[in-house]
């Protein structure tokens, strides 16, 4: 059975995923794990990265003696997924991504950061506080928004994977992106596309960012076809 594992986005869980990991479970041996910091494991002492968070990955796969696995990742995940497939190729047969930002600058990284202010969240979006205080309960949510946003200023400062990282990635790949999607431009999508070697680009319709807002159905779809 083909090994897959899950990778949730900034600020999620692994429990985000669940409604795909029903729908793909009784076709592949599915894996989810929630990321340094996040759902509720400890936070780190130091900075949230795309190689703590690859370091994750490889510790979980070590734990569950997965030598090489097939990634979905969305979001964050996705570009975790690509880190892990350029430096770790051994450890990763395929990769998937839905929604990935690629490409991170200063300007960028300012956004991103502004729409992770715990204070305007708690009184502009009340209910999504507290689904982010249950989300990362019992660790401190407001230190887990704070953490993600110096991470994305560091990006911005240096891109973690540079555009021609892509070239190297032989791995067969699944890029996806949903046509409303107002965080991730397309763009940056197919620059990325473009770079790899070995390519699928997918555009999901009346798809917004948030994974809440995916048709499960649909994306698991295009994942099988893409793993079989």
């Amino acid at each position: 059975m083909h090994t897959l594992l899950l990778l949730h986005g900034a600020i999620g869980s692994k429990k985000q995923l669940e409604p795909l990991r029903t729908i793909l479970s009784s076709r592949y041996d599915i894996h989810t794990l929630d990321f340094s910091g996040h759902g509720g494991r400890d936070l780190p002492e130091e900075a949230f990265s795309i190689p703590l968070f690859a370091t994750d990955v490889l510790r979980y796969m070590e734990e569950q003696k997965l030598k090489r696995v097939s990634i979905f990742g969305y979001s964050m995940g996705g570009y975790v997924g690509m880190y892990l497939a350029k430096h770790h190729s051994e450890a990763v047969d395929k990769i998937a991504t839905l929604a990935t930002k690629y490409y991170w600058d200063e300007s960028v990284a300012a956004k991103e950061q502004q729409m992770l202010d715990p204070q305007k969240i708690e009184i502009k979006v009340p209910a999504f506080a507290q689904t982010l205080k249950e989300r990362h309960g019992p660790q401190d949510w407001k230190r887990v928004l704070g953490k993600t946003a110096e991470m994305m200023l560091d990006l911005g400062q240096t891109n973690t994977l540079q555009l021609q990282d892509y070239k190297d990635i032989a791995q067969p790949s699944l890029i996806m992106l949903g046509d409303r999607d107002k965080m991730v431009s397309l763009d940056e999508t197919r620059d990325v596309y473009n770079s790899l070697p070995n390519a699928q680009l997918v555009i999901l319709p009346n798809t917004a960012h948030p994974i809440e807002q995916v048709d499960a159905e649909m994306l698991s779809y295009f994942l099988k076809l893409f793993l079989e």
